[in-house]
């Protein structure tokens, strides 16, 4: 089976290799580094290296906690980060820019065996760490070839992904079983994941909640908010391709009622979606601004403005920051949505849809605490937070339930340190 899917990967690659380019049109890093992508590489000077693979900018961000962790427990060691996506590699770059060359990036190269192998054999890493989901079938058994231990952390498998592992059981269960340890983010992850074989897995709980908001960023929400004048903030964080226009066309239903006028923020998750969201607003004749082109010097924004998209990366915290309200996207339509571990960090009650299925525990887990409210679609979130935002005590009661949430789950960094050490050697 594992041949079968080389095979169609080597097939497959002329087009990925187009896709590539095709992407670089409005993310002009998928055009860079491509040889990368292929297993070739610069000349590399022989070190001790740890190997976290992190996906993309959510999973790069997950590692922060873990990788600033390793880098201080093995200071013999540098940390080797890959991803696949561009932002996934910006987002690294930003958040890492003070570790120096202690920390290298990359991008993995696709799952054929060949370039798999030229990988291992430049960087040669001493343990290779996958964040959440990321099973590579050839990946895994260049690494089991190399002797080269493979650690799945902050692991999750929503009921979806599992159903789909187990359709194609011949190539993902000998990668499953080839895994030398497993951190889960629950109970629920760890049992589904034993259901592909995996028996070694410990919950640790979700390293998210070990992330520290950045200092300047509550600072630089609150000079956002300035901007507002006294206007309140409805926040819809992370959306996806489809809920702006089930936002929008709730919020242009009740805004005109609505004595007070509050401002809209949307932030779309990914950034080539811009441009897309911002036509959008144009056909629908929204009055709005782009935050790229808001100048700080502006004392405060008009107030016929409605919405203020969110065009820029690296800011979210500063968004939560500057909302009185928080609607975590990818939940409204059939996505699975995103994580509200950011929104508690900042003390902001949440929103969330009914579709949570990629963070089904965590979402459960938070409404239970009443830090959260789920709806059931579009109008429904907005109502909730046009209650939440007339009602000042219910607000403050869940934006303090949404922090002593976020503090009650840290520790997941520590527990996934731990696991690891018997495959990492200090000296």
């Amino acid at each position: 089976m594992r041949l079968f899917y080389s095979l169609i990967w080597g097939l497959s690659l002329p087009f990925a290799l187009l896709r590539l380019w095709w992407r670089g049109r409005q993310e002009p890093g998928y055009r860079r580094h491509i040889p990368e992508r292929l297993g070739f590489y610069p000349r590399f000077t022989a070190v001790r290296l740890i190997w976290v693979h992190a996906v993309s900018a959510g999973e790069t961000r997950a590692a922060e906690p873990l990788i600033r962790a390793l880098l201080l427990q093995y200071p013999q060691h540098r940390i080797l980060l890959t991803h696949m996506t561009a932002t996934g590699r910006e987002t690294g770059a930003q958040l890492f820019a003070d570790v120096g060359a202690r920390l290298q990036q990359s991008f993995l190269p696709y799952d054929i065996n060949w370039m798999m192998a030229r990988f291992l054999r430049h960087f040669r890493p001493e343990i290779c760490i996958l964040m959440e989901t990321e099973v590579w079938p050839n990946l895994i058994a260049q690494c089991r070839l190399t002797e080269i231990p493979v650690a799945l952390v902050n692991a999750r498998l929503s009921e979806k992904s599992l159903r789909k592992a187990l359709r194609m059981q011949a190539l993902i269960l000998p990668a499953a079983h080839a895994i030398n340890a497993v951190a889960a983010q629950s109970t629920p992850d760890a049992d589904r994941l034993m259901q592909l074989g995996i028996h070694q897995s410990v919950v640790t709980g979700n390293m998210k909640f070990d992330v520290t908001p950045p200092a300047d960023m509550e600072a630089r929400g609150q000079a956002l908010r300035e901007q507002f004048g006294a206007r309140q903030v409805i926040l819809c964080a992370s959306t996806r391709d489809g809920e702006e226009e089930l936002i929008l066309e709730a919020f242009q239903e009740q805004f005109p009622l609505l004595q007070e006028k509050p401002l809209l923020i949307i932030t779309p998750r990914h950034p080539q979606r811009f441009d897309q969201v911002a036509q959008l607003l144009e056909q629908r004749g929204v009055r709005y601004l782009r935050r790229s082109s808001l100048e700080q010097s502006m004392p405060q924004i008009p107030s016929d403005i409605q919405v203020l998209l969110g065009d820029s990366m690296g800011e979210m915290y500063m968004y939560y920051a500057a909302c009185d309200v928080a609607f975590v996207g990818g939940s409204l339509v059939p996505l699975g949505g995103h994580n509200l571990i950011e929104a508690c960090a900042m003390g902001k009650p949440v929103l969330t849809g009914s579709h949570t299925f990629n963070f089904s525990e965590i979402t459960d887990q938070a409404i239970a605490a009443e830090a959260a409210l789920r709806a059931d679609g579009a109008r429904s979130m907005l109502s909730l937070a046009l209650a939440l935002l007339g009602n000042p005590l219910k607000r403050q009661q869940m934006a303090q339930q949404a922090h002593a949430f976020f503090l009650q789950h840290q520790g997941a960094t520590a527990r996934t340190l731990q696991l690891l050490q018997p495959w990492l050697k200090q000296t």
